[in-house]
């Protein structure tokens, strides 16, 4: 075994397993963000670890080593957690986060696979975010994957058609539904004018899914704090720009008429207006630095 169990849990009811593993698309931070903020509200503790030297390649993952005037004070190295705690209606929640596996995934599915049937967790879910053609000025849309036709059919997120990479929860998908543990992945759309700084609208949008898919209750005040912050400096960004404005009202149209047209359909809307994303990234990433 490559997981070292501190005290296991007992007496558990109906755990949910939630995963972020750090390294696959996570656009705008949101799935972290919504990480962070479980694990802040559910006072969660750690409960396991996996082992280092099988899953992470520390020529890739360099350790942190912290100098003070010359001196090595601790080397600050990541680590696959396993980590537990209670919503706000007492729910237990399963937390596994870190940083996505470098090495030997079937070992890591498997071994995750069976520490969710020890712990009898009843559903699982992973998160992600993506950069989209869509505007800031409305909620974060949610979209879906899974290995299960039930939760297909019952959870009304987006669905997508195509052929993508995948990262360690598309494995997870699998493995746990074989196990009899329903599994889905649940990604925010954040506009790809922002998909490069931290934002909390996408991570807000991702804690109301978990509530939607399975019953999660987390407030996420803090988060939803920054998020209004963080709305309110784009606003401006956009007020200031004849340009921006203009892309703007665009996108709000093509976003508009796809949810009248195809709500289920996960779409790309045509190229907006005649500002490139990497051009318009970059000026926001300039505006909101100098906000900061």
């Amino acid at each position: 075994m490559s997981i070292t169990w501190n005290t296991p849990p007992t007496d558990l009811d109906d755990p949910v397993l939630i995963v972020y593993l750090g390294g696959w698309i996570d656009s705008g931070g949101a799935a972290q963000l919504a990480t962070d903020a479980l694990l802040k509200e559910c006072e969660a503790e750690p409960i396991a670890v996996f082992d280092d030297d099988t899953y992470l390649d520390f020529r890739a993952r360099r350790p942190t080593m912290k100098l003070v005037d010359g001196l090595n004070t601790v080397l600050d190295w990541q680590h696959i957690t396993l980590s537990h705690g209670r919503d706000r209606i007492g729910r237990d929640v399963i937390i596994a986060h870190g940083p996505e596996p470098d090495l030997a995934w079937h070992r890591f599915v498997n071994e995750l696979t069976t520490a969710a049937r020890d712990l009898k967790v009843g559903a699982c879910a992973h998160l992600g975010a993506y950069p989209f053609s869509c505007p800031h000025t409305r909620p974060s849309r949610l979209s879906m994957t899974t290995a299960s036709e039930d939760l297909l059919a019952t959870l009304p997120f987006l669905r997508s058609t195509l052929d993508v990479p995948g990262g360690i929860g598309s494995a997870l998908e699998h493995s746990l539904h074989a196990a009899g543990i329903p599994t889905l992945g649940i990604w925010a759309q954040v506009p790809h004018y922002a998909a490069t700084m931290p934002y909390p609208a996408a991570g807000v949008a991702l804690l109301d899914g978990l509530k939607q898919s399975l019953d999660l209750v987390i407030d996420g005040t803090d988060l939803r704090s920054s998020m209004v912050d963080h709305r309110r400096r784009l606003d401006q960004l956009v007020h200031d720009n004849s340009e921006h404005a203009l892309m703007l009202r665009e996108l709000e149209t093509a976003h508009d008429a796809e949810l009248s047209d195809a709500p289920q359909i996960d779409v790309m809307p045509p190229t907006i207006g005649n500002i490139s994303a990497d051009e318009l990234s970059e000026q926001v990433e300039r505006f909101l630095r100098g906000q900061d």
